[in-house]
């Protein structure tokens, strides 16, 4: 869906490129995650995907097309972009921007206004509610909703999603986090995520692609990452529990193995086993019952090639 091939950027008086030379394949339906530190390029790398920076060499293909021969415009109307600050126009209500796009494009109303109404339910807001509120009225997290629910609103089959969250508290950006897990699941869009945080890129992440002075370093899926890092580089850069990283991949349901424990704390079954863990270890605790049947423990997280060993998840 979006190749990147011997992509450069270079801006004046700097001794680098900002981009240099950089291959990257994201896949239909799939999110790519950019992560690396500060001026490595990442930002860079997904805003020249809808030419707000344009390259300087190499090529972008969107769908199979030249996104440099597609009309700037166009090409925008056609990707959708959330982006940290969010950005909604303050002076219109909640419906209104989110029909920015569809007006731009010349849908009528009554097709506008179901498609708003759809958008805010998919984002778990319901219509009566917000459609007719303004940006003021909402909290941050809200305000994010909106902002992913405004870039969904022509349908684009690629979504560019600028650190969407960081700006938010650390409970509601993981409420934002699965909020949008779940929207994907439903949607499959292909999504290229910038973001800072590796826990965020390991929760969000299909494949992780790790720039370093603008060029790729590693680019894998999270428990590939953590387990086989391909240089010292990525081993610093995920963190020296990326162990206990790995923990995060993994439910608690898929790790269960029959059996019940009388007075043991139940778990749903969608715990990630870091979770079940911290709880173990803070409750002092060895096991834990899982909804749905079964029981996991320290000896399973240790015991799984998926979790201990090869980075390959459990079936």
């Amino acid at each position: 869906m979006i190749r990147l091939t011997a992509l450069v950027k270079r801006y004046a008086g700097a001794a680098r490129p900002a981009i240099d030379s950089l291959d990257l394949t994201v896949a239909a339906g799939e999110i790519c995650v950019l992560i690396g530190p500060s001026g490595c390029g990442k930002t860079t790398t997904m805003r020249m995907i809808n030419r707000l920076i344009e390259p300087d060499g190499g090529t972008i293909a969107v769908g199979g097309r030249d996104v440099t021969h597609i009309d700037p415009v166009e090409l925008r109307r056609g990707i959708g972009y959330v982006i940290q600050q969010v950005g909604l126009f303050p002076h219109m209500t909640i419906a209104a921007n989110i029909a920015t796009v569809p007006r731009l494009l010349g849908w009528d109303d009554a097709r506008i206004a179901r498609r708003v109404d759809e958008l805010l339910a998919l984002v778990g807001m319901e219509p009566a509610v917000f459609r007719e509120r303004y940006p003021r009225e909402l909290s941050g997290g809200q305000r994010q909703r909106i902002g992913v629910a405004r870039a969904l609103a022509a349908d684009p089959p690629v979504l560019l999603m600028d650190e969407p969250f960081g700006a938010i508290d650390p409970i509601t950006r993981a409420r934002l986090q699965d909020e949008f897990l779940r929207i994907q699941r439903l949607l499959k869009k292909t999504v290229v995520f910038v973001t800072h945080d590796i826990d965020e890129a390991i929760r969000v992440g299909d494949r992780i692609a790790l720039l370093r002075d603008g060029r790729l370093v590693q680019h894998a899926a999270p428990a590939e990452m953590l387990a086989h890092p391909a240089d010292a580089f990525v081993e610093d850069f995920v963190g020296a529990d990326r162990a206990l990283k790995r923990l995060s991949l993994f439910a608690c349901g898929a790790l269960a193995r029959p059996g019940r424990i009388d007075g043991a704390p139940e778990v749903p079954a969608a715990t990630t086993a870091r979770d079940a863990l911290a709880l173990m270890l803070g409750a002092g605790l060895r096991a834990l019952n899982v909804e749905g049947g079964g029981v996991v423990g320290l000896e399973d997280f240790l015991a799984r090639d998926g979790v201990a060993g090869s980075g390959t998840p459990p079936p």
